[in-house]
Parts: C-alpha cells; structure tokens; sequence
C-alpha cells in the first residue's frame, strides 16, 4: 500500500480511529498497530509477511537467547547470517550469479525467478541493530512479542525507513501512548509538506527526467544538465517526502521517529551532507561498522580503508547493480579528497552530488559514463542549446529551496505557529490546492526498490 493511494487515503483514517478509542489499552493498540501493519504490507504481496515474519520472529528469539546463554556471539552471528542470508538470496543472488558467469562462461548456476519484497533492506537493518544493541549490553531484550513485532513492521516507516533503532522506538511501543492535539496537527502538517515533496516536485520531474534518459544521445547541453539537476531534486523530493509522510503518519499515533533529512542540499561539504542525507542509514554503518573497525582512531590508511568499506557496502546496499557500488566509491573518494583539501561550498558540494545522482540513476556504468562525457563535452564547447524538457518542474525546484531556505531553522517548513492562523489556513489549503492540481503523473517511491 502506497501513503499516495486511494487506500491509504482509506486505511489511514480507520486505523487512526480504533488505535485512539484503544488508549487505555497500550496492549491492545500495539496489536492493532501490528495488524494494521501486516495489511498495509501484504497488500503489495501477502507472501511478504512469510519474511518479516522470519525476521521478527528470530530477532526476538535471538534477544531472549542472547540474555540466558554465555555463547552470545554464537547467537548473534546466528541471528545476523540468517537475516542477511535472506537479504542476500532476495536482493543479490542474481547479481551474483550473473557476474561469475561473466568470469566463469561454462558454470552450471541456477537461476531464482523471485521478486524482491519491498523494504527488505530496511526492516533488515532495523531488526539487526535490536540483536546487536542486546549483544553490546546497551538494550536488554524484551519479552512482549507484540510490542517487538510492531516494532520490527510499524507502517509508517517499514518500507522506506527511517531505519529505527530498537533503543528508540521499542520504548514507545511499550509504554503508554496519549492523545496530543498538537502533536496530531503538525504530523498533518508534516503529511502536507511530504506530499508536496513527492506528488509535486518528485513526480513531476520524474516525467522529464525519463524523457531526458529516454533520449539524451540527441539533447543539448543545457538539457544535459537540467536532466542532473531534475533528477537530483526528484531523488531528494522522493525520498525526503517519504520519511516526512512517515514521520507525520507516526506523530498521528503518539510516536516519534527520528530525522532522516536535515536539508542536505544546504551542506558546504561532502562530509556535512552525508550527516544531513539519508541520516538513519549513514548513522546505522556508523555505529554498526565504521566505528567497530576502528574509525578515525588508527590512523589514515586504516580511516580511507574504513571510508571505503562503508560507502561500498552503502552502495550495494541501495541495489544489485554496479553503478551503485560505484556510486559509492565516488562519494568515499570525494570523503577522503575532501580531508586534505578542506573547502567550504555549498555550490561545489551540490555539484558534486548532482554528478554522483548521475551514476546512481543510469541503469549501466556505459550510459553513466557516456552521459557525463556528452554533458561535460557539450559545455565545455559552448553548445549550450535550449532546454528541451523540464521547464516547469526546474521552477517548482526553485520554490522549494527557496521556501526551505526561508524556514532553515525549523524542523520543517509548516511549522509556521506564529503567523495569524488566517494566514497559516490560507497556506495550508494553497499547499493543498497546488499538490491536488500541479501534481505530476504517479510515480512508485524510488527508495521501494531498495
């Protein structure tokens, strides 16, 4: 189910409802949270529950077993082969396959026709970092198996993140939940401004960054770029409505989620904005990774060593295809260039972002390469040309860095309290007016696919 479909327009107000008139029942909400959840997920596929529920299932039994045995590595090494196992067999083992048959013609590999559940990765990763926080002793296992599930599949952020962790969002599922007007109001308007983000800005420069890509050979120069630049604003617009549709959905039930976002188009470094971009991600290889093989702390080989392994693996994360794992080393690259020549620009940094989009949305190395040579060689030769497609949604990308950069210091830009109400209704239903009527042709979330 999709937080832009006529279902969930259904499903959301429903469940809303009956989890309120259950407040004096935190058990009782946490089941029909977890209800709620298995719907709002199998009704891409009910054949993904089988899944989640694997996953929920021996991450909770791996946390009870981590807690009463003294052979704790031995359970956790258990629990993490097993949840990666499956993320591996469903997300990776055509890619794998089909690369050693590059190298190895004659071998005798069989072939998986499996569809990949949508959010795998993310209730992978949530899943991982509870057994893990049990197994360093900073969380201790809980025994209320509703309370667990609902937190592995709460709906809201299930199949796009943010990627929870267990020492933030297992305590509200176990404690009591209250009714807060103001609380439900701004999630609303975190709703409102997530729909923009996507139906607006994402979904319309969707439709002219697939026309760009559909025939770039035959684009001008300024096209080329426009292309970037669209593209850059639809992944940012898709994938930060999301979390912000989520973050809002989940204010609605009393629960708060963390930041995935912190306006990262406004970093002056390559360093600050991968501590603005997708922050429960960057933040989960750091804790998880990053800082248990060593860090900054062993000097540099060992930190470019660490910088890499991280942004690879974050790569792969997002996909079974080679311009991901490159986009990867193009961002620990810029990481490593960017600690011996320090440098504060916003414009350099959004650049260089905008290239790496390049890489990350091209379907092959080949058409990657081949559409920065064609940009880079038609700009350097001042064969700038008209700008084919992509007019109007460059304008609505203006108005959206003009309206974060007006509401910078909030934690969104429908926090606007202090305006005279007349005022904040008038913007309120002008959002909703424009999201109804200059919404773009539908897309999918891109982040589903990861």
């Amino acid at each position: 189910m999709s937080f832009i479909s006529v279902s969930f327009l259904i499903f959301l107000p429903i469940t809303f409802c009956a989890y309120w008139t259950l407040w004096r029942h935190q058990r009782w909400q946490n089941l029909l949270l977890l209800a709620a959840s298995y719907v709002f997920y199998g009704w891409w596929d009910w054949r993904f529950l089988i899944l989640i529920l694997i996953t929920s299932a021996s991450s909770y039994a791996s946390g009870l077993l981590l807690e009463g045995t003294r052979r704790r590595r031995w359970v956790l090494t258990a629990n993490v082969v097993l949840n990666l196992g499956i993320l591996a067999v469903f997300k990776y083992y055509g890619f794998f396959i089909e690369n050693l048959r590059l190298l190895f013609p004659n071998i005798d590999a069989p072939t998986l026709n499996i569809i990949l559940p949508v959010g795998i990765s993310f209730y992978t990763f949530q899943s991982l970092s509870y057994s893990i926080d049990i197994y360093r002793r900073q969380l201790k296992p809980t025994r209320d198996v509703i309370a667990f599930f609902a937190y592995i599949a709460f709906f809201p952020q299930l199949v796009a993140g943010p990627i929870e962790r267990a020492t933030h969002l297992l305590p509200q599922m176990l404690g009591q939940r209250r009714f807060r007007y103001d609380e439900a109001t701004d999630g609303l308007r975190r709703i409102l401004w997530g729909l923009f983000k996507k139906m607006v800005i994402a979904d319309n420069c969707a439709l002219a960054v697939n026309q760009i890509w559909a025939d770039y050979t035959d684009m001008s120069g300024l096209t080329f770029v426009a292309g970037m630049l669209l593209f850059t604003f639809q992944i940012y617009g898709d994938f930060s409505g999301y979390s912000d549709i989520a973050i809002g959905t989940a204010r609605l039930f009393g629960i708060r989620l963390m930041e995935n976002f912190h306006l990262p188009y406004f970093s002056a470094t390559m360093p600050e904005f991968w501590r603005r971009w997708h922050i429960s991600l960057m933040t989960w290889f750091r804790d998880y990774l990053y800082i248990p093989m060593g860090g900054s702390r062993e000097g540099t080989m060992k930190w470019m060593r660490n910088v890499l392994v991280v942004f690879l693996l974050s790569g792969l994360w997002h996909g079974a295809n080679w311009t991901f794992v490159v986009w990867g080393l193009y961002n620990a690259l810029l990481l490593i260039l960017w600690r011996y020549l320090p440098m504060r620009s916003v414009l350099l940094t959004f650049l260089l972002t905008a290239v790496g989009w390049v890489i990350f949305r091209s379907t092959c190395l080949t058409e990657a390469a081949d559409y920065l040579q064609r940009m880079t060689t038609m700009l350097c030769s001042f064969d700038f040309g008209p700008i084919t497609y992509g007019k109007r949604p460059l304008l609505w990308c203006l108005l959206l860095v003009v309206i974060e950069w007006l509401q910078r210091h909030r934690s969104h830009p429908l926090q606007i309290d202090a305006l005279p109400p007349v005022v904040r209704w008038a913007i309120y239903y002008a959002l909703f007016f424009v999201v109804f009527f200059a919404r773009g042709e539908e897309q999918a979330f891109i982040y589903f696919q990861f």
